[in-house]
């Protein structure tokens, strides 16, 4: 009688067919990973636009400038212009207010306001922040996010 001390050839066969089969059903997700995370570091981006327009109006309401069409409020060693107190939608507005880090992230004007993207993209199209200041007091400004090409 003999003894069986390993697996056999068809053994080993099907465990490589079933572990194939399982690596191709779960690498389509986790290839789309890098979509999902430049989507939800936008969405953070749009977060910190908002606390930072908030900040600014804050600060604009203190100094009595909320209601100007145009003005400054200083912040630190800067000042940011505003627009019925809050950032303007420029580097000298929202881009200042935020205070990133332009090796990361690239900005410029939109055919609306302000974007912010990655600096990895070489244009903002499908995979941007947009930031429309308010156009009369009371108004608050608009913040978008678009992901379609991320």
């Amino acid at each position: 009688m003999r003894r069986n001390d390993g697996f056999t050839l068809i053994e080993l066969i099907v465990v490589i067919i079933i572990l194939g089969l399982l690596a191709a059903t779960a690498a389509p997700k986790f290839l789309n990973l890098q979509k999902e995370a430049r989507a939800s570091t936008l969405k953070g981006v749009k977060g910190a636009m908002e606390s930072a327009s908030s900040l600014i109006y804050s600060k604009s309401v203190i100094t009595g400038v909320e209601n100007t069409a145009t003005s400054g409020v200083s912040v630190g060693s800067s000042t940011v212009t505003t627009a019925y107190g809050y950032p303007t939608a420029n580097a000298a507005g929202i881009v200042l207010a935020l205070d990133m880090s332009t090796g990361d992230w690239a900005s410029g004007a939109s055919a609306t306001g302000w974007s912010v993207w990655p600096s990895s993209r070489a244009t903002p199209a499908g995979c941007n922040v947009n930031y429309v200041g308010p156009g009369t007091a009371g108004a608050r400004p608009i913040i978008t996010v678009t992901e379609t090409g991320c």
